[in-house]
């Protein structure tokens, strides 16, 4: 960086930053950056919607999984440009919060890129860019909020059906679409079973078993969890119970000394034996408090060893040892009492609980412990089948977005139609709006109106039809006002998709928007990357000076600097 002084004499250059350091800064940074978030769209583009082909991610170790969802493309991809991993953060957000539309709203990012890219080439201020997308996202998250139709909630049965309507259209671009009703009504079988009040998803276990048909999947109205690591014993335990008492524990029942690692000095053989004694006693009083409750079935998070188990199979109880917390936590959700830390004080009525029926069944190649008929269950698991490990991968993906999108339905009461409708809708909109004013603003607006139109567009691309006609017709369509005139992928033209189902929660659509806007804004307001390169060697010390360690691997060592 040079400096003239008032005689025109040369000053010496200031160095901010250590040498090796680069810096990219101005409107070549911000062009930069947009043409790096547009190279992560494409990555995913052609995943959208029904026809949306399928990605296949193979990681350093070899291992492949193949999905179409965008957010799991996105974290499998190792994205290292600074600026594009803020794609990634916004389509985790957006998986986290909704479930699903992961793939939307990281393509209407980069559309909204590719739109204003002009503007900035123009020598636009990226702040009057900014500024109009942000006016433009709320103009459309207001307009969703009022096309949106609520649903009716009064009526359980057509309630039930246009739940099942929402998870179909969270599956229509899945793997799983052939069997696209059996496992959106298990979706939403599996949501109403939880407590309506939080609708707690993670009380959901989704376990998985190789083999079989995926129509084999099954919904279990309680609680199942794989066989955990049994001892000698447990085969004479009784594996079926009917109306038995629960019991959950986070205790280890194993003979052991109490303390580890301790010394005890004895002085006769009688005191050794004292010792012994009492390590017996105590675990015999713990087995004799647990069998004084009355419960049938034992379960804890912590070892149960092979004395206890011999001891509960000689009086008919069944006990399960190493229990997963989840699975834990989900069997006192659906059969009610709670976890103890001790059984000392135990009380039937307050700690225990009970189930319909309890038995331990063979599923695929495993063994399942079942909590079914549960009175008031508020958890529920699916049991997954299919052929390959990547196959049930992207089922339990799949299944997972459907339960997200029939959660948001159920709590938010709006919804919109799918398929691009909405979002031609709030493109014409914005066009119509963009005429009332005037200034830059106008421009901004105009492109934010045809970024919108990339949803159907990359719909239509995807399925193979004739984008720009189905464009020009949607545009006509809503001219004229059918505000929910769609991509209509089953005859290949344009439809009411109000009127075909195709049905999403509107926050989906808001999410997207809200998210999109920041994230444009963001990359927006970046015109300087400062990023250091680590020249430290490994085992610490003074930097080597640029070059060192290619002329020492050359030289075989001989150019190393001494010390």
């Amino acid at each position: 960086m040079m400096q003239s002084g008032r005689l025109g004499m040369m000053q010496p250059p200031v160095i901010l930053l250590k040498e090796g350091t680069d810096t990219s800064q101005g409107k070549g940074q911000l062009l930069s950056n947009i043409g790096a978030c547009l190279s992560v769209v494409s990555c995913v583009a052609s995943t959208l919607g029904p026809r949306g082909m399928d990605k296949m991610i193979v990681n350093e170790r070899g291992e492949a999984t193949i999905s179409n969802d965008g957010a799991t493309i996105l974290k499998l991809l190792d994205i290292v440009h600074p600026a594009a991993r803020t794609l990634v953060d916004i389509a985790r957000a957006q998986d986290a919060e909704v479930g699903d539309g992961t793939t939307s709203v990281v393509l209407l990012t980069g559309e909204i890129l590719k739109q204003c890219r002009p503007f900035i080439e123009d020598g636009v201020s990226p702040y009057v860019v900014a500024r109009g997308i942000v006016a433009a996202s709320q103009l459309c998250i207001e307009h969703v909020r009022q096309l949106a139709v609520r649903i009716d909630k009064t009526n359980e049965s057509e309630f039930y059906g246009l739940l099942l309507k929402c998870a179909g259209t969270a599956m229509s671009s899945k793997l799983i679409v052939s069997q696209r009703p059996f496992f959106a009504q298990m979706a939403v079988d599996a949501i109403l079973s939880l407590d309506r009040e939080d609708l707690n998803h993670k009380l959901i276990g989704i376990k998985k078993v190789p083999g079989g048909a995926m129509q084999d999947s099954m919904l279990i109205r309680g609680v199942a969890f794989k066989k955990t690591f049994s001892y000698a014993g447990f085969e004479q335990q009784p594996k079926k119970f009917v109306h038995p008492k629960v019991l959950c524990l986070n205790v280890e029942l194993e003979l052991k000394a109490e303390k580890d690692n301790a010394e005890v000095r004895v002085q006769q053989v009688s005191e050794y034996q004292a010792i012994v004694d009492a390590e017996w006693s105590i675990i015999y009083r713990k087995l004799e408090a647990i069998v004084q409750t009355g419960a049938k079935v034992v379960l804890s998070k912590l070892p149960i060893g092979d004395l206890a188990t011999q001891y509960f199979a000689d009086r008919d109880i069944f006990c399960a040892g190493r229990v997963p917390a989840d699975d834990l936590q989900r069997v006192v959700q659906a059969v009610g009492g709670s976890i103890q830390s001790t059984v000392s004080d135990l009380d039937p009525a307050r700690h225990l609980g009970t189930c319909g029926l309890f038995e331990e069944c063979q599923v695929g190649g495993e063994r399942f412990n079942l909590f079914t008929e549960c009175e008031g269950a508020k958890s529920a698991t699916v049991i997954l089948r299919g052929g390959a490990e990547q196959m049930m991968a992207e089922i339990e993906r799949s299944f997972h977005d459907a339960i997200m999108i029939v959660k948001r339905a159920i709590q938010n009461h709006d919804v919109v139609a799918g398929g691009g409708a909405i979002e031609m809708e709030l493109s014409k909109m914005l066009r119509a709006h963009a005429r009332t004013i005037q200034g830059k603003q106008q421009m901004i607006l105009s492109a934010y109106a045809k970024a919108l139109e990339i949803v159907p567009r990359q719909l239509a691309d995807n399925a193979g039809f004739d984008a720009t006609d189905l464009l020009n017709q949607l545009r006509m369509q809503h001219a004229n006002g059918h505000v929910w005139d769609g991509i209509d992928i089953a005859s290949e033209g344009v439809s009411n998709n109000m009127e075909q189902f195709v049905w999403e929660p509107a926050l989906i659509k808001i999410n997207a928007l809200s998210s999109s806007a920041e994230a444009a804004r963001l990359i927006l307001s970046i015109d300087e990357t400062i990023r250091a390169q680590p020249n430290e060697p490994a085992g610490g010390g003074p930097p080597m000076p640029p070059g060192t360690a290619q002329r020492a691997l050359r030289s075989g060592g001989r150019g190393l600097p001494r010390r």
